[in-house]
Order: structure tokens, then sequence, then C-alpha cells
């Protein structure tokens, strides 16, 4: 990705592909997370900043909430037309499973909005995405 051009629909994918591994956008190689649910400042290998200032994640919360309400409304439609439950039965068993969901992708969606303002900027050449040493 030396020469800062926009991304291609294959480096699209392979963004996204490290980032649902957990892994940094840029180098494949450092770890998103220093526990399940906190996102690390930067990458240790590479030194792509994944949280530049404040607010930077605002995107993320609307990302995870929009996937998990949709989750949460066909997971309702499956009950409605697919089983006989009754309305107490419906929540006892879907409420558990959306909240399990949201807890699953919440990390998931904070390293996709890493990789989509990763992707977006290099078009940009913002100077966050430019290539940093390792720290000691």
């Amino acid at each position: 990705m030396a020469s800062m051009s926009a991304p291609t629909n294959s480096d699209w994918r392979a963004f996204l592909g490290r980032v649902w591994s957990g892994h940094c956008p840029r180098c494949a190689e450092g770890a998103l997370f220093a526990s399940r649910f906190r996102l690390r400042q930067d990458c240790a290998e590479c030194g792509l900043c994944y949280r530049r200032e404040q607010g930077a994640m605002t995107g993320q919360m609307y990302l995870s909430s929009v996937v998990t309400e949709i989750f949460a409304a066909l997971l309702v439609l499956v009950v409605f037309f697919g089983t006989d439950w009754s309305t107490s039965t419906s929540i006892a068993v879907g409420l558990p499973i959306v909240i399990v969901f949201s807890y699953w992708f919440l990390p998931k969606s904070m390293g996709l909005w890493v990789a989509i303002e990763f992707m977006t900027d290099i078009g940009n050449r913002e100077p966050w995405i430019e290539e940093r040493l390792p720290r000691s």
C-alpha cells in the first residue's frame, strides 16, 4: 500500500478480513485489541493509529447499533412466522439471543470501523495512515 492510492476491491476484502480476525488492517500483524472490548491506541507492529481523536469511534457505535437492530428484526420475523410460541416465550428466547449477538458483534464493529476509516483515508492521504516505526 506504498502508493497510497484509493483502495481496490481486493484491498477492501483484505482490510476487512484482517480486522474481522482482530488484526491491523495495514500490516495484518499487530493486534487490534488489548482485551475483548478494549481497542488499542495504535498498532505495535506498524504504528497505524486506530484511535486518532476523541469521538473517532462514533461511527462504530452506529454500525453496532444498526446491525444489532437488523439482527433483532430478522429474529422477530423468524420467531413470528416460524414458530407458534407465545409472546412471553418469544421474548424469553429472543432477548438473550439478541444480547449475546450484540456482545459478540461489538468488537467486530470496532474493527470494521477502524478498517473503514483506514480505507477511506488512504485516498485522501491523511497523515495518520503513514507508516511509522514500531515503538521500542
